[in-house]
Protein backbone atom coordinates (compact mmCIF):
# COMPACT_ATOMS: atom_id res chain seq x y z
CA UNK A 1 0.00 0.00 0.00
CA UNK A 2 1.60 3.47 -0.27
CA UNK A 3 2.67 5.94 1.47
CA UNK A 4 2.19 9.53 1.22
CA UNK A 5 3.96 12.36 2.27
CA UNK A 6 1.78 16.22 2.39
CA UNK A 7 2.73 19.60 4.64
CA UNK A 8 0.34 20.08 7.32
CA UNK A 9 -1.04 23.39 5.32
CA UNK A 10 -2.50 21.32 2.64
CA UNK A 11 -5.73 20.50 2.75
CA UNK A 12 -7.03 16.59 3.65
CA UNK A 13 -8.26 14.38 0.80
CA UNK A 14 -10.10 11.48 1.13
CA UNK A 15 -7.09 9.57 -0.70
CA UNK A 16 -5.10 9.90 2.21
CA UNK A 17 -5.87 6.99 3.97
CA UNK A 18 -4.88 7.12 7.70
CA UNK A 19 -2.88 10.97 8.53
CA UNK A 20 -0.02 11.06 10.74
CA UNK A 21 1.93 13.91 11.92
CA UNK A 22 5.47 12.63 11.86
CA UNK A 23 7.48 15.53 13.52
CA UNK A 24 8.66 15.84 17.20
CA UNK A 25 7.25 19.63 17.39
CA UNK A 26 3.75 20.88 16.98
CA UNK A 27 3.71 22.69 13.37
CA UNK A 28 3.86 26.44 14.21
CA UNK A 29 0.62 28.10 13.37
CA UNK A 30 -1.37 25.12 13.14
CA UNK A 31 -4.13 24.92 15.61
CA UNK A 32 -4.46 21.27 17.09
CA UNK A 33 -8.23 21.25 16.34
CA UNK A 34 -7.95 22.06 12.70
CA UNK A 35 -5.38 19.57 11.62
CA UNK A 36 -7.26 16.38 10.91
CA UNK A 37 -4.80 13.65 12.09
CA UNK A 38 -5.52 10.56 13.39
CA UNK A 39 -2.60 10.23 15.65
CA UNK A 40 0.98 12.04 16.45
CA UNK A 41 3.66 9.59 16.26
CA UNK A 42 6.41 11.75 17.71
CA UNK A 43 8.87 9.21 18.22
CA UNK A 44 8.93 8.55 14.73
CA UNK A 45 10.82 11.47 13.90
CA UNK A 46 14.43 12.55 14.30
CA UNK A 47 16.17 12.89 17.17
CA UNK A 48 16.08 16.31 18.37
CA UNK A 49 19.84 16.60 17.96
CA UNK A 50 19.77 15.24 14.20
CA UNK A 51 17.01 17.70 13.50
CA UNK A 52 19.04 20.76 14.48
CA UNK A 53 22.21 19.32 13.13
CA UNK A 54 20.17 18.95 9.75
CA UNK A 55 18.85 22.30 10.11
CA UNK A 56 16.74 21.52 6.57
CA UNK A 57 20.33 22.10 4.97
CA UNK A 58 20.49 20.16 1.47
CA UNK A 59 24.32 19.95 1.39
CA UNK A 60 23.93 17.76 4.48
CA UNK A 61 20.91 15.47 2.68
CA UNK A 62 22.82 12.83 2.52
CA UNK A 63 24.08 12.26 5.67
CA UNK A 64 21.22 12.98 7.32
CA UNK A 65 19.35 10.26 5.57
CA UNK A 66 21.82 7.56 6.75
CA UNK A 67 21.78 9.03 10.67
CA UNK A 68 18.03 9.08 10.38
CA UNK A 69 17.46 5.77 8.91
CA UNK A 70 19.85 4.31 12.28
CA UNK A 71 17.62 5.82 14.24
CA UNK A 72 14.36 4.27 12.76
CA UNK A 73 16.54 0.87 13.14
CA UNK A 74 17.14 1.53 16.35
CA UNK A 75 12.83 2.27 17.10
CA UNK A 76 11.13 0.67 14.87
CA UNK A 77 8.71 0.15 17.84
CA UNK A 78 7.62 3.49 17.10
CA UNK A 79 6.53 3.01 13.36
CA UNK A 80 4.21 -0.08 14.26
CA UNK A 81 0.73 1.71 14.32
CA UNK A 82 1.84 3.46 10.61
CA UNK A 83 2.67 -0.11 9.50
CA UNK A 84 -0.50 -1.61 10.68
CA UNK A 85 -2.24 1.25 8.96
CA UNK A 86 -0.36 1.08 5.42
CA UNK A 87 -0.79 -2.88 5.37
CA UNK A 88 -4.58 -2.06 5.25
CA UNK A 89 -4.50 1.00 3.32
CA UNK A 90 -3.16 4.33 2.30
CA UNK A 91 -1.68 6.51 5.14
CA UNK A 92 -0.53 9.75 4.22
CA UNK A 93 3.02 11.08 6.70
CA UNK A 94 2.08 14.84 7.42
CA UNK A 95 5.04 16.92 7.99
CA UNK A 96 5.73 20.43 8.50
CA UNK A 97 9.14 21.65 6.63
CA UNK A 98 9.00 24.12 3.38
CA UNK A 99 11.18 21.61 1.57
CA UNK A 100 9.19 19.07 -0.28
CA UNK A 101 12.27 16.47 -1.21
CA UNK A 102 14.81 17.43 1.65
CA UNK A 103 12.54 16.34 4.92
CA UNK A 104 12.24 13.63 7.36
CA UNK A 105 9.12 12.56 6.15
CA UNK A 106 10.42 11.42 2.68
CA UNK A 107 13.00 9.42 4.35
CA UNK A 108 10.88 7.75 6.34
CA UNK A 109 7.72 7.27 3.70
CA UNK A 110 11.08 5.57 1.83
CA UNK A 111 11.92 3.63 5.18
CA UNK A 112 8.37 2.33 5.50
CA UNK A 113 7.63 1.07 1.78
CA UNK A 114 11.10 -0.98 1.98
CA UNK A 115 9.92 -2.37 5.26
CA UNK A 116 6.05 -3.05 3.90
CA UNK A 117 8.04 -4.96 1.20
CA UNK A 118 10.75 -6.96 2.77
Amino acid sequence: MPVHVKRVYDPPSLKDGKRYLVERLWPRGVKKDSLRIDAWVKGAAPSDGLRRWFGHDPEKWHGFRRRYRQELDWNADALGPILEAARRGPVTLVYSARDEEHNSAVVLAEYLQERLHA
